[in-house]
């Protein structure tokens, strides 16, 4: 029996709901996937980044194919709410600005992150840049229409578990939904652009992907992403948001500085100062 010490909302309610349909979906050095009553969720060790779909155990991690789990000593995560309110989106904004251009104190960028420094990607992520570009440009202009043919050539696009494409219009529309969920706005019109997204994942990428970038589509991510977007609506000193944006970039090989760059991306930021 592996003992879970941490899990995220999404973790639990699966596991609570069918703790008999355990199956491991993909091992990796450090973390293994797994399927509960067809929800994929993850099992790693302590210290790893919290999301809603995580599961933190000091266990070691499962050899056999239907692992057995306990949640009796579990602490249950699920991220904070966010400041309310016009002045808390406006302070958001303000932050992904000044992100944009002090980009180099967070660190050396990876994958899509490279956009971030004015820089072009390294092979084979240069040919993500036009529509990179044009999905910021289309949130910089509130165009959900357009963010939405931007998006959908980048679905799938890089190597990895989770492509930079898929982090990168992740990181976007997370963005997007906390702008709207701060300024209290029934953006139908950026819910159906995540929605044909949402649909089109499936066919261009990964199953681990499409589910994580699903989650990002409904303002849901990792726990660093959160507290960026917590810090910067917060108006909190610099220092303290390039500190949840270091710990973001350290997720994964280039996951982190493609979900940042997307972030930047979603507020209207990125390439501006």
């Amino acid at each position: 029996m592996i003992v879970v010490s941490d899990v995220g909302w999404r973790a639990e309610r699966a596991l609570e709901r069918a703790p008999g349909s355990v199956h491991v979906l993909a091992a990796l050095s450090a973390s293994v996937y797994l399927t509960i009553d067809g929800e994929i969720v993850w099992l790693g060790p302590p210290g790893s980044s919290l999301h809603p779909r995580a599961m933190l155990t000091a266990d070691s991690l499962p050899a056999g194919d239907r692992p057995r789990l306990t949640l009796h000593a579990a602490r249950r995560w699920r991220a904070p709410a966010l400041p309310d309110g016009p002045d808390a989106a406006a302070a958001l904004r303000a932050a992904a600005r000044d992100l944009s251009s002090v980009a180099a104190e967070v660190g050396v960028p990876d994958g899509l992150g490279a956009l971030l420094l004015g820089r072009v990607p390294a092979f084979p992520l240069e040919s993500a840049v036009p529509a990179a570009m044009a999905l910021a440009r289309a949130c910089a202009s509130d165009d959900a229409h357009a963010a939405g043919r931007a998006a959908a050539p980048l679905l799938g696009l890089g190597p990895g578990l989770t492509p930079a494409g898929d982090d990168f219009v992740g990181g976007a529309f997370f963005a997007r939904a906390v702008v709207d969920r701060l300024e209290h706005r029934d953006a139908d019109d950026w819910r159906r652009a995540a929605d044909e997204i949402r649909r089109r994942a499936p066919a261009r990428t990964h199953p681990i992907s499409a589910a994580l970038l699903g989650d990002l589509l409904d303002g849901e991510g990792h726990a660093p992403l959160h507290d960026l977007a917590g810090r910067a609506a917060g108006a909190r000193p610099r220092d303290e948001i390039l500190d949840a944006a270091r710990r973001l970039t350290r997720i994964g090989h280039s996951s982190g500085w493609d979900m940042l760059a997307g972030f930047v991306a979603g507020l209207g930021a990125l390439g501006r100062t």
